[in-house]
């Protein structure tokens, strides 16, 4: 069995690769609204979401490592993380084809507040009162946003909600199985999970696009979603789930941008009233895990 490189403390090498990674994210939410828009139905975009990402994993890990890809020592866990990672995509991509870009994410933000309380009884981590005050700073710039209360309530945003949930649960699982198995299995699992359930559902559906444009994002959302959850699980192993958690904030500056310049959806006054707030709070983070990493 190939085994998985053991747990590192190096936060800032853990922090890059989330950002990144969360880089990565934002086009795959935005690829899902892209095809949306083109007619695909949602269960067929989160199906090729993860059949190009299982089929990524086969090409670069199946020369190297063969059989021992699929060798696993916490089988249950792999398939808890799978789990919450296919909710995830399913809530968060359908929310996305009825809610904007900045709001999908915006209330996805609630994930490092649900990360945070649920990192202490499932990984007996510490979350200090300066991380918890930046995270809840972040939380009010998010609400600026988003704020809530001044648009008709559309029901996709409780789906948004429960996205950020399992996305959270997911964080967990993936830092539980760091130093277990290998960065490999674990995006075989999670691919291969995905593309099994998803597959009755897609193909009953199937619609073919009709667009050149469309089958190129067709390739990125999947190529999109292998190299996110590369980094994002190579970041877990360097660096606790809750300290990884707040730089998800910075996305909501990704997803603004390709609002604006593909969607057309031009932020308003609250994303520039609250992503400073938002990014101050990440950079507190950042400041923070240098000080944590470099002791005096």
């Amino acid at each position: 069995m190939t085994l998985a490189p053991p747990l590192a403390d190096r936060r800032l090498t853990g922090i890059v690769l989330i950002v990144v990674a969360y880089c990565c994210f934002a086009v795959i939410d935005s690829s899902a609204k892209w095809l949306g828009l083109a007619g695909l139905p949602i269960m067929q975009v989160v199906f090729l979401r993860y059949a190009g990402s299982l089929f990524a994993v086969g090409a670069f890990y199946l020369p190297k490592q063969g059989i021992a890809l699929i060798k696993t020592r916490s089988f249950r866990t792999e398939l808890l993380r799978a789990g919450a990672l296919l909710g995830s995509s399913v809530c968060n991509l359908t929310a996305v084809q009825y809610l904007p870009l900045t709001v999908t994410s915006s209330i996805a933000f609630t994930m490092p507040l649900i990360l945070c309380a649920l990192s202490i009884p499932m990984l007996s981590e510490h979350v200090g009162p300066r991380r918890w005050t930046a995270i809840a700073v972040g939380f009010v710039g998010v609400l600026v946003i988003a704020a809530p209360g001044s648009s008709a309530f559309h029901p996709a945003a409780l789906l948004s909600l429960a996205g950020a949930t399992f996305s959270a649960l997911y964080f967990l699982w993936t830092r539980k199985l760091a130093g277990i198995d290998s960065t490999a299995t674990q995006q075989f699992y999670g691919s291969l999970t995905a593309t099994i359930v998803l597959a009755p559902p897609a193909l009953l559906n199937w619609v073919w696009p009709t667009q050149s444009v469309d089958w190129y994002v067709c390739a990125v959302i999947g190529l999109a979603g292998f190299v996110g959850h590369q980094l994002s699980t190579s970041a877990h192993r360097f660096a606790p789930a809750s300290s990884l958690a707040p730089f998800a904030y910075f996305q909501i500056v990704i997803m603004a941008l390709s609002g604006w310049l593909v969607f057309q959806q031009q932020p308003d006054a609250n994303l520039y009233a609250g992503a400073p707030i938002v990014i101050a709070s990440g950079l507190y983070l950042w400041f923070r895990e240098r000080e944590l990493s470099n002791p005096p």
